[in-house]
């Protein structure tokens, strides 16, 4: 599923030619010493290549290979098709690292995420065109369970293939800890995410909203999810190493690859995903070119029609976008155009798998790889990296951009702390959201940089103002683009519609946040510290504190609270880091110890309380020094600054959905 919580998110390309058919070497592809450097992502060639599977071939074996061996990749699989054809298709690394199983892009089946979706989607599509959906009517109107009204508005099937019902993020059980068949409808109705947003408004990624498309699909067709899109997609494309059943079924699970965290690591199971409609789809690279050539005939795959030509050119079109120089959410695909052409796609994450598909439609090419790992670079940026190196060989182009004549004051006006829109609103997972800002500041004359944007050497990339509150990445492609909400809170237009960036109030400022929990943490961790390096001063010196009973009792219950607030800090902030890259830890078995560090972090709550008090009494002391009196003080301010932590990150909220 999609997991993009930043903007080095996923788009690569790898091609590898043996002819018209790529055939799947009989050894995993190794790096060949004679190959020459292939171009810096960004940076254009003197002319374009013609793209033939022999060049795409050379091209893809100087780079995939690097790729695996220098960020621990186990296996790669790439499929381009071209003017209807599969142009190469091709297998690197391993499946299966123990057993050097080589990846076979025929055979070898790899999990594409959330480019699930579009499968979703075309099926949503399909019943549209056969007049059994309405895309503008209200999605309750096709449950057998209610979404709460929200804003006085509706959600709709265009809100949900644009990303825009406005539900917060939500992601426990959306991976099962064990081999079951999910249910579908039984997860849907009990995981209900919160409304945070007006329908139609604020795109915010949303795995349930897309779930819901396809339990609407199983009902209004009458057939299961996973056997509607097999009769309906699948057959007809002739995609025999695909499905969206799980377990896998007998005749595929033995094709199916191993994941891996880093290709050096041991493989992890099989991942079940609960909202499966959303991202459950095994298929291999050459099946899914398949489903790429259909989408760029416009429904057709040779006698096979699986959309109108008019419903898949509706699908393709722009749906929504907050500005129309930007990106667009289309009927599921979302633009991410570059190097002087359109280009529609869809990325996805598992645990284990990282993918993207892009078509280019002006030119009929489709392009799609997985990566069965992580890797160093965590499934993002060398995807990005090798798409961006494909295009600028194949369709080279340097944009031209003039300085904005406001550049100075509309890098003023952007500058700011900025949240992204896909979040956690209402429960503990805010914290993630809060840590995770983007912060816009101006630099130069003019331009603006984003620490959390990095281009392929890893430093940030800087933002030159081309027009009023618009800024293009210098020497790239992606742009920008400020501008108000209604309520005139600036939003931050980001290269990928499927989110924006909301400017963050100073209460919710991530960075002041953390400035001001460290602070109180280390002077709870220096207490707790030096509490026993004190006393056994005083008893070297023969010293004693002279403290009455009531100053005795409150100086003990201020470190307990200091013990309690730094286990509660560190234990939930250490369980939630470590749940987001192993996402089981977010389902019922997991309540538990989140509810047990909870419960540590109220009592440290209500024991501010002692501190107070303590405070007070040091104070209106006699006996007390001014530097006891301020120690007492900083004592409070430490519990207060963490307090504020967790209220803005929602830490105390006992919620059994998150």
């Amino acid at each position: 599923m999609k997991k993009r919580h930043h903007l080095s998110v996923c788009v690569l390309v790898a091609l590898v030619a043996l002819g018209v058919m790529g055939q799947a070497p009989t050894e995993p592809v190794v790096p060949k010493k004679d190959v020459s450097q292939p171009p810096v992502p960004g940076q254009a060639a003197s002319g374009p290549h013609e793209m033939t599977a022999a060049d795409v071939e050379t091209f893809l074996d100087g780079l995939v290979p690097l790729q695996i061996n220098q960020d621990d990749i186990a296996g790669v699989t790439i499929s381009v098709v071209k003017d209807g054809k599969l142009l190469f298709a091709k297998g690197y690394g391993y499946a299966d690292v123990e057993k050097k199983k080589p990846v076979s892009p025929q055979e070898t089946l790899f999990r594409p995420g959330s480019i699930s979706k579009l499968f979703t989607w075309t099926a949503v599509m399909q019943l549209y065109e056969q007049g059994k959906l309405d895309l503008d009517r209200d999605v309750n109107e096709y449950l057998d369970y209610k979404i709460p009204d929200a804003f006085g508005k509706p959600i709709t099937l265009k809100n949900i293939l644009s990303h825009t019902p406005g539900f917060e993020e939500q992601i426990k059980d959306l991976f099962l800890v064990d081999s079951t068949k999910p249910n579908l409808g039984q997860y849907l109705k009990t995981h209900i995410p919160a409304r945070i947003y007006p329908p139609g408004t604020v795109p915010a990624y949303s795995n349930y909203a897309t779930a819901v498309a396809g339990y609407i699909v199983e009902r209004v067709s009458g057939r299961p999810f996973d056997e509607y899109v097999a009769e309906n997609i699948l057959k007809p494309l002739n995609m025999t190493r695909s499905t969206f059943t799980q377990p896998l079924p007998a005749d595929l699970a033995p094709l199916m690859s191993n994941g891996y965290r880093l290709g050096s690591d041991a493989p992890g199971t099989f991942e079940v995903i609960n909202a499966f409609p959303a991202g459950s789809l095994s298929s291999s690279a050459t099946d899914m070119a398949q489903f790429m050539m259909a989408h760029l005939a416009e429904g057709q795959l040779g006698n096979a029609r699986i959309l109108k030509p008019e419903t898949a050119r509706l699908m393709h079109s722009r749906l929504f976008a907050l500005d129309d120089n930007a990106n667009a959410m289309c009927y599921g695909f979302y633009e991410e155009s570059r190097n002087g052409h359109r280009i529609i796609g869809h990325g996805g994450d598992t645990i284990y798998f990282h993918s993207d598909l892009h078509l280019v439609l002006d030119q009929k090419l489709g392009f799609f790889v997985s990566y069965n790992s992580g890797g160093r670079s965590s499934g993002g940026s060398g995807r990005l990296n090798l798409w961006h190196a494909f295009l600028n060989r194949y369709y080279p182009y340097t944009a031209s951009a003039t300085a904005s004549a406001t550049a100075k004051d509309d890098a003023k006006a952007a500058s700011g702390t900025y949240i992204l829109s896909r979040r956690a609103e209402n429960s503990f997972l805010k914290t993630a959201s809060l840590i995770s800002q983007f912060t816009v500041s101006p630099v130069g004359d003019g331009d603006i940089e984003i620490p959390q944007l990095t281009g392929a050497n890893g430093k940030p990339k800087r933002w030159q103002a081309v027009g009023p509150m618009t800024f293009l990445e210098r020497d790239g492609h992606d742009k920008l683009i400020f501008k108000p909400d209604q309520s005139g809170r600036m939003q931050m237009v980001l290269p990928y519609p499927f989110f924006i960036g909301e400017r963050a109030g100073s209460l919710q400022n991530g960075k002041l946040l953390l400035t001001v929990l460290g602070i109180s943490l280390g002077l709870m961790l220096l207490t707790l510290i030096l509490w026993p390096v004190a006393w056994g001063v005083r008893k070297h010196y023969g010293r004693t504190l002279e403290l009455t009973p009531t100053e005795r009792l409150l100086r003990i219950l201020v470190r307990i609270v200091f013990v309690l607030d730094l286990v509660f800090i560190g234990a939930l902030f250490g369980l939630t880091m470590y749940g987001l890259t192993h996402l089981e830890i977010f389902s019922d078995q997991g309540n538990k110890w989140f509810r047990l560090i909870q419960i540590v972090g109220v009592l440290g709550a209500i024991g501010t309380l002692a501190v107070f008090v303590n405070m007070v009494l040091a104070w209106i002391s006699k006996r007390r020094r001014i530097w006891g009196k301020l120690q007492a003080t900083l004592m409070l301010l430490a519990c207060l600054g963490v307090l504020w932590f967790a209220f803005a990150g929602n830490l105390l909220r006992f919620s059994s959905t998150y």
